[in-house]
C-alpha cells in the first residue's frame, strides 16, 4: 500500500457492517421483493457483498451517476449514464451508494427515482460524510460515519485507482 494511504476502516469492520445492514434490510423487506439499484461505479463491491447476504427474493439493477471530474471535489454537475432495465413503478426500491458526501448527487437521483412512482424508496450507504453535506438526505441503512477525509478502497476510487483495496483508506 502506498505510504500516502492510511487504513480508516478495516475489511473486518466492513464485513461486520455489511452483515448488519443485510440483516436490517432482510428484516424490513423479506416479503417485498425489493429492487436494489446500485450507483456505479463506487457501489459495485459493497452491493455485491450486500446482495449475497440478503436472504430473500430481490432484483438488482445499476445506474451510473457522476459529479466528480478527475479531482477530489465534486464539480456540481450530475450526469446519468444509461438507464434502468427494471420496472420501478409500484416496486420497493433500495438505492445503494458507496458514500454520501455533499448529498447533491444522491438527492438528485432520489428525486428522479421517486418520480417513477415506486411503492417506496430507501437509501443504503456504506459510508456517510455528514460534515460535507450541502443538502438534507435521509440514510435509511448506514454502514459508517466517516470524517472529512478523501477515502478510497472497497470500490471507492480516486481517478479510477484504489477500488481494489479491501479496506477503506484515506489519502493523507
Amino acid at each position: 500500500m502506498p505510504k500516502l494511504l492510511k487504513v480508516l476502516i478495516s475489511h473486518v469492520e466492513i464485513d461486520k457492517a455489511v452483515e448488519r445492514l443485510a440483516s436490517e434490510i432482510t428484516r424490513d423487506y423479506r416479503r417485498k421483493n425489493p429492487l436494489l439499484i446500485g450507483i456505479l461505479k463506487g457501489s459495485f463491491v459493497f452491493m455485491a457483498d450486500l446482495v449475497r447476504r440478503l436472504d430473500m427474493p430481490l432484483e438488482v439493477d445499476f445506474i451510473r451517476l457522476s459529479s466528480y471530474g478527475s479531482g477530489t471535489e465534486s464539480c456540481g454537475k450530475i450526469r446519468i449514464s444509461g438507464k434502468l432495465n427494471s420496472q420501478v413503478e409500484g416496486r420497493h426500491v433500495i438505492v445503494v451508494e458507496d458514500i454520501i458526501d455533499t448529498g447533491l448527487t444522491t438527492s438528485y437521483y432520489l428525486r428522479y427515482i421517486r418520480g417513477r412512482k415506486p411503492a417506496s424508496v430507501a437509501l443504503c450507504a456504506l459510508a456517510d460524510k455528514p460534515s460535507r453535506r450541502k443538502t438534507h438526505i435521509k440514510i435509511d441503512y448506514r454502514g459508517f460515519k466517516v470524517p472529512d477525509k478523501f477515502i478510497v478502497g472497497y470500490g471507492i476510487d480516486f481517478n479510477e485507482r484504489y477500488r481494489n483495496l479491501p479496506d477503506i483508506c484515506y489519502i493523507e
